[in-house]
């Protein structure tokens, strides 16, 4: 992040690359993302697939912003991301969906921990542009 240094920063973590909830949200970003950029703020994904996959799934979605990966989690950990989940009365650890928004200074302004991802570009926009 510190790349970023006086930037808006648009994190957001993600499960796993192409699965149906995962390409719907890196899709809406990628809809919405010239006037994300156009606010001066920068989209981060981030899941535990490899580069080789990033790579291919930026490839297959014309995908305009960087996909990071934590294939140790560790990064997920620390902004929470990385944890137990359960599904079908089954408890399991993985990533959980969630994106922060990060200001200048690189404090969080605000988060999204239950993220529905058809429209979450549209929903991190409003908030960068403070609506």
């Amino acid at each position: 992040l510190k790349d970023f240094a006086d930037k808006k920063v648009v994190l957001f973590f993600y499960p796993r690359d192409n699965t149906s909830g995962c390409t719907r949200e890196v899709c809406s970003f990628r809809d919405c993302y010239d006037e994300i950029q156009a606010t001066g703020a920068v989209v981060l994904g981030i899941s535990g697939d490899s580069l080789e996959s990033h790579h291919n799934f930026i490839a297959e979605y014309n995908l305009p912003f960087l996909l990071l990966s934590d294939g140790e989690k560790q990064m997920s950990a620390k902004y929470g991301a990385w944890g137990e989940k359960k599904n079908y009365g089954r408890t399991y650890m993985g990533m959980h969906r969630i994106t922060y928004l990060i200001d200048e200074r690189g404090r969080v302004t605000q988060s999204w921990p239950k993220v529905r991802p058809d429209k979450h570009g549209e929903e991190v926009l409003a908030a960068i542009r403070g609506g």
